[in-house]
């Protein structure tokens, strides 16, 4: 399968590999943010330890005859109040509180007694210990005479906030690689269509002078005595070539829309198609039993079948059968275009419709990028690959509003 510049494999294998890119280095930041998190819980847990270490040696030296000296105490004393940051809970060995620091207990209310709010108090620190004694935040303090204290505590409101902040962080640049992202694709497309509306508008408008001197020559062969049947077949395809001028003009501004018979239009560009196509393929036509109302610009929808059913021939190669079915599906007009052909592969499903996207040699990759201009943004639509298997065929589904569900 030819594409066109091979652009469109180009841009996805593009974005894969930036993807992936993506995904490794925010698995780098998570590696070393939770490396990070790790060392200051570490570092948080060494502090305890000392933090428990002093409370024993005061604890001993309460008990001992002679004491420590002054200047130890007040060393001792002084690591237990540099703690300023980590909530902690000592207990005796029956699970008394014996000392709390750093809990932000619960407000006072001026109508509670001292009682009360000591009461509450209790129950709130009661609380948190039962959540500590779930987690590895504790240290064992072994005192003399075999009687031990246990020291529990919480990290750090710092360590907490490094926990989630690379999370954030995470979150936050994925967010603006996607925004940054379709900002970029949705200006890509901008300047595509730009540049193919300009393109249809140009080919309308060079086109306009050689048909207006075809016609002037269609009536002058005719004034010569040529032969009428010979005029009148070669008129026909002036008009056709005046058809798909104006079809190409009404690309570059919304066209004026209509109520018409979607089952009429489809099938009036299917009958002028079985003339022109090659007598070894079959092309079947179901119509709709019932009419199928519908707002449309009769000449573009015309286009997309002929775009569609040409499309369909190139695929099969000259050899094969294409199937157009009309008909209704709840609140929509349905247009089913199967062929016989050699298929369109999974990843290109999505791509067909880009502009410049092509399997043809000759190809411009314009017909189907219309196409679904014309379907999806002039008439409120779809077009899209209904189901295609490599070696068998392919379905391109049209689905347009009918005026009855949308209340007109």
């Amino acid at each position: 399968m030819l594409i066109k510049g091979n652009i469109y494999e180009i841009r996805r294998l593009g974005t894969i590999a930036f993807m992936m890119v993506s995904v490794i280095v925010v698995g780098v930041f998570l590696y070393f943010s939770d490396s990070l998190v790790k060392d200051l819980s570490a570092q948080e847990r060494e502090r305890m330890q000392v933090w428990a270490d002093a409370t024993r040696e005061i604890v001993s030296a309460a008990g001992a005859e002679n004491g420590a000296s002054a200047s130890t105490m007040d060393f001792l004393l002084s690591i237990i109040e540099s703690n300023s940051n980590i909530p902690v809970l000592l207990t005796d060995n029956d699970g008394n509180i014996l000392l709390h620091r750093n809990f932000s207990l619960p407000e006072a209310i001026d109508s509670l007694s001292p009682l009360e709010i000591s009461s509450r108090n209790q129950d709130f620190l009661n609380k948190k210990l039962d959540k500590l004694r779930a987690t590895p935040n504790v240290i064992i303090i072994d005192m003399e005479g075999g009687e031990s204290q246990r020291l529990y505590y919480e990290d750090s409101s710092l360590l907490k906030a490094l926990s989630f902040y690379p999370y954030i962080q995470v979150v936050v640049l994925i967010a603006f690689i996607l925004i940054v992202y379709y900002a970029v694709s949705s200006t890509q497309r901008a300047e595509q269509n730009k540049v193919w509306i300009g393109l249809s508008k140009e080919t309308a408008h060079q086109l306009g002078t050689p048909i207006s001197s075809l016609m002037a020559w269609m009536e002058l062969l005719e004034s010569m005595g040529v032969d009428k049947d010979t005029v009148a077949e070669m008129n026909k395809d002036v008009r056709r070539l005046s058809t798909v001028a104006s079809r190409f003009g009404k690309i570059g501004s919304r066209p004026s829309m209509e109520t018409g018979d979607l089952n009429e239009t489809a099938l009036r560009a299917a009958e002028y198609m079985s003339t022109r196509i090659s007598r070894r393929i079959s092309l079947t036509i179901t119509p709709s039993p019932e009419p199928l109302t519908v707002r449309l610009s009769a000449p573009l929808t015309e286009w997309v079948m002929e775009n569609l059913i040409k499309n369909a021939v190139d695929a099969m190669e000259g050899d094969g059968s294409i199937n157009v079915d009309i008909h209704r599906e709840k609140d929509l007009a349905v247009i089913d275009v199967t062929d016989t052909g050699k298929g369109i592969s999974r990843k290109h499903q999505k791509t067909i419709f880009n502009p410049g996207f092509t399997t043809k040699a000759r190809g411009w990759g314009l017909g189907l990028t219309l196409a679904r201009r014309i379907i999806e943004e002039y008439h409120d639509g779809r077009i899209y690959v209904k189901r295609s298997e490599l070696g068998a065929g392919t379905t391109f589904t049209i689905e347009i509003p009918l005026i009855d569900s949308v209340g007109q």
